[in-house]
C-alpha cells in the first residue's frame, strides 16, 4: 500500500491504544476505593478495627507510586495516588488520633 493510501484509512480496533483508558478506570477504580472507609472513620469518629501497621504499609507505597508516577511523567500514576494518598492520610488520622499502636 503507498503512503497516501496507509494515511487515508480509518483505524480498525487494532490500532486503537487502551492502555491510558484502562489505566484511568483502574485509577479512579483503586482511588475510589478509601472513600467508604473514610466516610465510615468520618461517621464513627474512630477506626479502631484498622490495621495501623497495614495503613502505614500502604501509605509508604502510594507515597512510592507518585515518586514512580514522576520519574515516569505519567499524570494518571501521580494524580490518582496523590488523591489516594490525601484519603488516606484522613483514615490515618483518626486512627491515630485514638493514641493506635503499631502492632
Amino acid at each position: 500500500m503507498s503512503e497516501r493510501g496507509r494515511l487515508a484509512r480509518k483505524p480498525d480496533a487494532a490500532d486503537v491504544d487502551f492502555t491510558v483508558p484502562i489505566g484511568v478506570l483502574a485509577a479512579l477504580a483503586t482511588t475510589a476505593s478509601y472513600f467508604p472507609q473514610l466516610k465510615k472513620c468520618w461517621e464513627t469518629g474512630e477506626a479502631n478495627d484498622l490495621s495501623l501497621t497495614m495503613f502505614l504499609i500502604l501509605t509508604v507505597g502510594i507515597g512510592l507510586w507518585i515518586v514512580y508516577g514522576a520519574m515516569r511523567s505519567d499524570w494518571v500514576i501521580i494524580i490518582a495516588n496523590s488523591i489516594s494518598l490525601c484519603a488516606l492520610l484522613g483514615i490515618l488520622y483518626f486512627k491515630l488520633r485514638t493514641g493506635a499502636r503499631i502492632r
